[in-house]
């Protein structure tokens, strides 16, 4: 149920107004007068404030204005006569949600404050998932090890530039966590972050794939269609698995890199471009470029700052954060309780040979939640995890 502050100098409006409110079960607050609405709407915390626009004291547009000034974001919702609309509309551009006439309607009132309910739910949503957002959410940067340490300080120094940042480490290991995370602390991180994972992507397409092509440029090109780099156009492109990308596609990365132009497959427009590139790989990039599959000239454009994300066995002392982080996110996904993990669970779990690194863990963690009960024991992770 919301809080409610009723700002009103007539008596007879302030009870009728409480009585309606108080009987849908919402707490109610009242004052007399402008100045002491203020005082009281500064001093407490409340949903929505019902103003009157005409009153002794500061009158609803003044009260508005000074609760805009001191930084509160309660919805006010004001209280006009038929003589004084003009004064409600005032209010509105002052800062005002919505307005309502008097004598006060049953039905107006309450849709009034269900939408000024609704907005600060919505702004509180938002504000949410914009906190995961520039975080990361789960794919946040988790641990307090010596070597995570040492990434986020790299982080911090490189993200503001547009130096262009090779990421490598094992599968699992957060790799596309450190590249969004650069982007997030960049001067970017307005404009969009696109991945391209060249793994997945047919050594046949990933041309048209990262550099878009023309209609009719071959069978199934039905339309025009922009590729990933024009889509990252003032933000971030991420080449995951870059040691998987075929040499002819390279060929063309390199000229893009150099020359921040790009040509659509079937297309001779040069298109400029103005994006950040950074890139993963799994793959040991110098016996690649040794076997003649990785252009030497392109390494060297991409490894301005390397930065090499470390396995799981070698933060160990990270994994109980790990467990943390992920056992809230797992139990509010699976709508459980969260099991209590042991002293010996967390100690079996730090010492496990973690193949999959991250990624191993955050299905560890999933499995246990699942399988066990209210408490997760050394012999839960024997069982569930070195064995399984």
């Amino acid at each position: 149920m919301a809080s409610i502050l009723i700002i009103d100098d007539e008596r007879l409006i302030r009870h009728a107004l409480r009585d309606i409110l108080e009987y849908e079960k919402h707490t109610v607050e009242e004052a007399e007068d402008g100045n002491a609405g203020l005082k009281a709407a500064l001093a407490g915390s409340f949903d929505v404030i019902f103003c009157d626009v005409k009153m002794p004291g500061k009158d609803g547009i003044e009260v508005v204005e000074a609760l805009a000034m001191k930084g509160v974001e309660s919805p006010v919702v004001i209280m006009t006569g038929h003589g004084t609309v003009e004064l409600a509309v005032q209010a509105l551009k002052a800062g005002a949600y919505d307005f309502i006439e008097k004598p006060l309607d049953l039905n107006r009132v309450l849709v009034a404050l269900r939408n000024a309910t609704d907005r600060e739910d919505l702004k509180k949503e938002v504000s949410v998932l914009r906190r995961k957002s520039r975080s990361g959410g789960e794919r946040d940067m988790v641990g307090q090890s010596r070597a995570l340490e040492e990434i986020r300080s790299v982080i911090g120094k490189v993200a503001p530039t547009d130096a262009r940042v090779l990421i490598t480490g094992a599968n699992g290991t957060g790799k596309e966590v450190v590249a969004r995370r650069i982007h997030a602390q960049s001067q970017r991180n307005k404009s969009p972050f696109i991945e391209v994972n060249c793994a997945a992507i047919p050594s046949e397409l990933i041309e048209s794939e990262l550099f878009g092509h023309e209609k009719g440029a071959f069978t199934s090109a039905v339309k025009q269609r922009k590729g990933r780099f024009e889509q990252a156009q003032g933000g971030t492109l991420f080449l995951d698995e870059i040691g998987d990308m075929a040499l002819p596609a390279q060929a063309k990365m390199l000229r893009a890199l150099q020359e921040k132009v790009i040509q659509r497959v079937g297309g001779d427009k040069n298109i400029k471009i103005d994006v950040r590139v950074l890139a993963a790989t799994n793959k040991n990039l110098a016996e690649e470029i040794k076997e003649g599959r990785f252009r030497e000239d392109l390494f060297h454009r991409l490894n301005v700052i390397p930065i090499r994300v470390p396995s799981l066995a070698e933060r160990a002392e990270d994994v109980p954060l790990l467990v943390a982080h992920f056992l809230e996110t797992v139990a509010s996904e699976l709508g459980v309780p969260a099991p209590e993990f042991t002293k010996g669970a967390l100690e079996a779990l730090s010492s496990a040979p973690w193949t999959g690194n991250i990624r191993e863990l955050r299905n560890v963690v999933e499995r246990l939640v699942i399988l066990c009960g209210k408490k997760v024991e050394s012999q839960d992770v024997e069982r569930h995890v070195v064995q399984g």
